[in-house]
């Protein structure tokens, strides 16, 4: 489809554009700050939500007026009639948004610095996208942009320049995060070993004694309890990643995914080897030398190899297992349907699986196959658990990808570079482990064929880095003005205005959804690609759990627009 849109962020965007009245872009829609019509819509959508459950229970009991109370949670406040009240509400919350829409139009302060802007060719877009546009560098900034569903609107109205404080606060955060959250984690995984237990409550000696507690505490709790640890941690990093100011939803999930595997690199691996009391753990890698780190991690690693075992079987095989009986979605279900769910509105959206989250599943993997190129040298009887747990991940993930979860976005392969480089991370830490365990073996001739290869696999990667990454990023010329040519040749009379009316305009402006409603019936009634048992349109272009809005993708859907 021959749609190239990008988001500019300048400061004279509107002035410029009036200027160049030359420029080869097609259409162009200037981004407004509307966070504030956004929730007072949501904040109506959910009284219309109140509204339809009152009135179906007094549909089915009609010699009874509902009422509520309007304090915390219905609890306390002026007992008054819901439809009566809900009715005035809707009434209040309409004016508003009438009131604060005209606004957004027409207040010079609500227009954002940034503008979504469509070219009439490829060729033009990749050379305003790729290239520096001003003398100053900072006064005219081009970025490809997200598709309709990727966006993330609610940060397109943070000013670019405190995107850069916003960041260096997040690291910051990150940092301390990192480091001090090993010191709950060590404590209490010394506590579930039967000496901590021992040493903290005497009293459960001769109940831990028995084989079979011993048993589960050696096997599994630590292991238990350091999966209890992480449950918080995906939602934290996503607010975090939320605050830095990201525009799309990929972005936000490939920054989430970066610091969860950090994360789980420095507290599950490191923090896992290295034997001790938390303060030990970090004062080990503080006080020592670099050139006894190695050495460090190679004494460690075998031993611990006992725990990963279970960490394996209890994070992986168990959740590989949760996975395809979706438990975590089935049990949000039930809980949705006995407090919230009012309508049948609301029991669909309960009952929607979702999308496959990038942000913790990616960087759960890749920890694995860190474990496994660790222990591949070291202790090969880790191998097969992690053999087992990536031939069950492939069946699983791939019926669940087809069958079960709803494509979100499409990010064109965003997040490979990043994976490339966390499994070259993977390989220079497994060889270093190696190093390690070798000079405790004195196999001291060895070393520096190691060191060799380490520094060999870290050249390869900025090879890789330097000759494959710029295919993920940039746009060549020469492949812009060829596929404009086929396209010219092909389809003379093809017309994208239909789609470019809506496709990056704000959700709450999108008053008439008729059109998109008739793209929609028409991808349900094509052939999918993949039969399932689900009812599926092509590529699955569901709506944007953030946006709210679905927009096709497909070139068939735009043809179908074109004047003749």
């Amino acid at each position: 489809m021959s749609i190239i849109v990008l988001i500019l962020q300048c400061s004279k965007i509107i002035i410029e554009f009036s200027l160049r009245s030359s420029s080869p872009y097609k259409y162009l829609q200037v981004v407004c700050n509307a966070n504030k019509l956004a929730e007072l819509v949501k904040k109506k959508k959910s009284k219309q939500n109140w509204l339809d459950y009152y009135q179906l229970k007094y549909s089915r009991n009609s010699a009874k007026r509902p009422f509520m109370k309007t304090g915390f949670l219905g609890l306390c406040g002026e007992k008054v009639d819901a439809i009566d009240y809900h009715i005035s509400e809707i009434e209040k919350l309409s004016k508003e948004i009438a009131e604060e829409r005209e606004r957004v139009k027409k207040d010079p302060k609500s227009i954002m610095p940034a503008a979504f802007v469509s070219f009439k060719s490829r060729w033009a877009a990749a050379v305003c996208a790729q290239t520096q546009q001003s003398r100053n560098p900072t006064l005219w900034l081009t970025e490809w942009a997200p598709e309709p569903r990727d966006v993330y609107w609610q940060n397109l109205a943070i000013p670019y320049v405190s995107l850069a404080v916003r960041r260096l606060i997040m690291a910051v955060a990150f940092f301390f995060l990192t480091f001090f959250f090993m010191i709950p984690i060590a404590s209490v995984q010394a506590l579930a070993s039967i000496e901590g237990l021992e040493k903290a409550a005497p009293f459960l000696k001769s109940l831990i004694e028995i084989n079979f507690i011993k048993s589960v505490i050696q096997g599994f709790l630590p292991g238990i309890v350091l999966k209890l640890f992480l449950i918080f941690l995906p939602t934290i990093l996503m607010i975090m990643s939320k605050f830095e100011g990201f525009t799309s939803l990929s972005s936000l999930e490939r920054r989430s995914a970066t610091r969860y595997y950090l994360f789980n690199l420095v507290n599950v691996f490191l923090g896992s080897i290295i034997a001790g009391s938390a303060l030990d753990q970090l004062n080990t890698f503080i006080k020592q030398s670099a050139n006894e780190i190695p050495e460090t991690i190679g004494v460690a690693v075998p031993m611990r190899a006992t725990f990963f075992i279970t960490y394996i079987m209890v994070d992986g095989w168990a959740g590989i297992a949760a996975e395809i009986l979706m438990l975590k979605p089935l049990i949000f279900y039930h809980l949705k349907n006995f407090f919230l769910v009012k309508t049948e509105k609301d029991r669909e959206e309960a009952m929607d699986p979702g999308s496959l989250g990038f942000n913790t599943g990616e960087p759960r993997i890749q920890l694995y196959f860190l474990l496994g190129l660790v222990y591949a040298t070291v202790t090969p009887a880790l191998l097969p658990f992690i053999i087992v747990f990536f031939g069950l991940a492939y069946v699983v993930f791939r019926h669940q990808i087809i069958n079960v979860y709803n494509q979100e976005y499409e990010s064109a392969a965003a997040f490979w570079p990043d994976v490339h480089g966390r499994i070259i991370t993977a390989l220079v830490i497994s060889q270093v482990a190696l190093i390690g365990l070798l000079s405790t073996k004195g196999s001291a001739y060895s070393t520096p064929f190691l060191i060799a290869l380490a520094v060999l696999t870290i050249w390869f990667y900025r090879f890789c880095k330097g000759r494959y990454e710029p295919a993920f990023v940039r746009n060549p010329l020469q492949e812009a003005m060829m596929k404009d040519t086929l396209e010219r040749a092909r389809e003379p009379n093809l017309n994208l205005k239909p789609y470019l009316h809506n496709a990056y305009i704000h959700p709450v402006f999108k008053e008439d959804d008729d059109d998109e409603e008739e793209f929609n019936i028409k991808l349900e009634n094509e052939s999918v690609i993949v039969p399932t048992k689900r009812q599926s349109r092509r590529n699955t272009p569901v709506p944007s759990r953030i946006s709210g809005a679905s927009t096709p993708s497909l070139p068939e859907a735009v043809r179908k627009h074109s004047e003749p």
